[in-house]
């Protein structure tokens, strides 16, 4: 699957061409210093998550579906905290993680005994197990992202950066 981000000024835009030829396109608002889907790339590659959010649009699913899919099967909140469904596990495990890497990012540091302590209990919160992370795969994943980072920094507005799945 073909994924391409393209730079905004207020928003940004992705565009999926899969396999099979059919193509998704999402607009996401700023937040941070990276498009939060591409960290979600980083980290699921990294981790080989195969049901996370880049696993399911590659599966088909409209991008902007996925949110609503992860409510109605029980994503754990302070309004409905209930265990969620399995098949939504590991793209709540992703989420977290890339909460947390975004975090770091924002601080350009990273810790990785801190980084273990915050997604534990970030994935405990969303009443999902936190799988085994090793502080080698935290650092490298940090710094592919770091890449990246400065490589989307670089870049003008409209200009876009092409990832494959």
């Amino acid at each position: 699957m073909d994924i391409t981000i393209a730079k905004g000024t207020d928003r940004d835009w992705l565009t999926v061409l899969r396999d099979d030829g059919s193509e998704a396109r999402l607009t996401f608002p700023k937040k941070g210093p990276v498009p939060h889907d591409a960290i979600h790339y980083f980290v699921e590659r990294g981790y080989g998550f195969s049901q996370g959010f880049w696993g399911l649009v590659a599966g088909g699913r409209d991008p902007a579906s996925i949110q609503e899919m992860v409510k109605q099967a029980g994503h754990a909140s302070a309004k409905r905290l209930r265990r969620p469904e399995e098949a939504i596990v590991e793209l709540l495990q992703a989420e977290r993680l890339v909460e947390c890497f975004e975090a770091a990012l924002w601080g350009d540091d990273l810790d990785t005994g801190t980084f273990h302590g915050v997604y534990r209990t970030a994935c405990e919160a969303s009443a999902v197990p936190a799988p085994a992370l090793s502080a080698e795969q935290i650092s490298a994943i940090f710094e592919e992202l770091q890449r990246f980072a400065k490589a989307w920094d670089a870049l003008s507005v409209s200009d876009s950066i092409k990832l494959d799945w």
